[in-house]
């Protein structure tokens, strides 16, 4: 079988993107894994699939595949790249489109200066809608003890044991689990190893990307996300929009922020409880081909 891909990137998060409109696709996770392998396949973070929408109301269906080939429902720069790959293949002239995800319908806007802006929805708080089971949180494995307090739900940082240690976190959705914790310096903050425990922790039963948030000032965020079935990306929208919706709400940033990650800058917009969070940022092609299986696939 030959598979046609196109490789992109948004700020060095990057991507295989592969067309299912008009040619067949049959991926297990065995091939999902040897196409990301940047050694053996072709190497990426995510794979992603443009399908035929399901409602008739959108325009496509937007399928995210990661590296160790588990499905998630939302990848923010993912979705920018979604938008350059079917305006440059002709599959649409629609500036703004309407894309189903697992996570909720997404509407993104190709811009005039070739960046991409991005309506990622409403940020979700509900324990069970991220999902995110608070009697987990420090290590109990049920409802915690009648004399116990927890934090204040949902305006308070929840606590959350890492290893020996517990720190506060914000825990929400963009379609995705993330949980954000505030660090004094993202170039020491020990994403590779409190990631994985953060990740895999079991108050999230779908498990969580994990962010570390250093602020700047109010209109400007550094930030490393360690992600779901990925590991630490040079970029995470998604991450981004929940950094900064976790700022917002504790009143610590304005409404207009400005994050920067290894791979570069996002806009990030959010004006409080009941409006959708607004993402704008590059999305770039790489380089087109096609390859065959190999026979052990």
């Amino acid at each position: 079988m030959t598979l046609h891909f196109t490789k992109m990137q948004g700020l060095g998060n990057d991507f295989l993107v592969l067309e299912a409109l008009h040619q067949p696709l049959s991926l297990s996770a065995e091939r999902i894994r040897w196409l990301a392998d940047r050694h053996f396949g072709v190497g990426c973070d995510q794979i992603l699939i443009v399908e035929r929408a399901l409602d008739p109301a959108n325009d496509f269906r937007y399928r995210i595949l990661n590296a160790d080939g588990s499905e998630v429902e939302n990848c923010g720069n993912g979705a920018r790249c979604f938008v350059r790959f079917v305006h440059e293949r002709g599959l649409t002239h629609k500036r703004t489109i309407r894309i189903e995800t697992l996570g909720g319908v997404i509407i993104p806007q190709l811009l005039e200066d070739g960046r991409v802006c991005v309506n990622m929805g409403q940020p979700i708080f509900e324990p069970a809608l991220i999902p995110f089971l608070p009697h987990h949180a420090l290590g109990w494995d049920s409802q915690p003890p009648a004399e116990s307090v927890e934090p204040a739900w949902p305006r308070d940082y929840p606590l959350l044991a890492v290893g020996t240690t517990v720190r506060h976190f914000s825990i929400l959705s963009m379609g995705n689990p993330h949980a954000v914790q505030i660090v004094p310096q993202i170039d020491q903050a020990p994403v590779a190893l409190e990631g994985p425990l953060i990740e895999h922790h079991p108050a999230f039963p779908k498990r969580v990307n994990a962010g570390f948030m250093q602020i700047v000032d109010r209109h400007h965020i550094r930030l490393r996300v360690f992600e779901r079935g990925a590991g630490e990306t040079l970029a995470c929208g998604t991450g981004a929009c929940a950094a900064v919706v976790s700022g917002i709400r504790a009143g610590l940033l304005a409404t207009q922020v400005q994050v920067q990650t290894h791979g570069g800058t996002l806009s990030i917009g959010w004006e409080g409880e009941g409006t959708p969070v607004w993402m704008t940022g590059e999305a770039v092609s790489v380089f087109s081909g096609q390859l065959e299986w190999p026979p052990a696939l």
